[in-house]
């Protein structure tokens, strides 16, 4: 089993709308840790993700320390801010994702990574989108495939986007989200005591009424696409002078 666990990605991976700022996020990330720790008390965990970063950016700023740290185990979760700017290059995060993956494998650690449900059938707003996740997706398991790499394909899993795993942004996990993809990370890694029950669906969900759902597009798209469109405008990301919340290997406590 893992000793030494690095997770580099961006927002989802740093833990965000799983707790808060005052108190601090979590994340499916840390979760994972939790699970491996009851497993393996003397794992030590390191989580270098920063919210907001694209896939080169994860690379650029994440692959080196990563490697200084040796892990037995690396998660690499990263692409979707890409496809949320202007121009996506598939080829180029293909590239990108496979350089880590390249890197992390040949210092013999044991690479996890994850693709993505449709945005659209979270938030119909986005539904051009829809095309760009594919091929994400698409540039993941190709990066994967040569290097040995685990796949969590969450994108085929309809569990994925189920709404009541998302918070009010639809960009983001909440804590049963987290909770959930921790746990089909754990069944990925044949963690013993792990296993299928993560994919199950949750009961079905009454739809709302026409007007219900108009209302909620309206205020997601003033409440989030309005603010995420001007801080690019403005040449911003949420990113900007964070630094990794644990960049350093330590002992992780199973909180009770």
């Amino acid at each position: 089993m893992f000793t030494r666990y690095v997770a580099l990605g961006d927002s989802q991976t740093e833990g965000l709308l799983d707790g808060d700022e005052t108190h601090g996020y979590r994340g499916w990330a840390d979760r994972l840790a939790a699970l491996l720790a009851t497993v393996q008390p003397d794992l030590r965990y390191a989580n270098l993700a920063v919210r907001g970063q694209l896939a080169r950016q994860v690379r650029d700023t994440q692959l080196a320390p990563a490697l200084a740290l040796r892990p037995d185990l690396a998660t690499v979760m990263a692409g979707v801010n890409d496809i949320l700017r202007r121009r996506f290059d598939q080829e180029a995060v293909r590239t990108h994702l496979e350089s880590m993956f390249a890197e992390l494998t040949g210092a013999g650690a044991h690479v996890l990574t994850v693709t993505f449900p449709d945005p659209a059938r979270l938030m119909p707003a986005a539904r051009l989108l829809s095309t760009r996740a594919l091929r994400l997706n698409a540039a993941i398991r190709a990066a994967a495939e040569p290097h040995g790499v685990t796949v969590v394909d969450m994108a085929r899993y309809p569990i994925s986007s189920d709404p009541r795993l998302w918070s009010a942004d639809r960009l983001h996990l909440n804590s049963l989200g987290h909770t959930t993809m921790a746990a089909a990370a754990a069944h990925a890694l044949g963690l013993p005591g792990s296993g299928p029950e993560w994919s199950a669906a949750l009961d079905p969900l009454a739809r709302p009424a026409l007007r219900r759902r108009a209302e909620a597009e309206l205020r997601w798209i003033a409440g989030v696409a309005g603010p995420w469109l001007l801080r690019r405008v403005r040449g911003r990301s949420s990113g900007d002078e964070r630094v990794a919340k644990r960049p350093d290997l330590a002992p992780f406590t199973v909180e009770p």
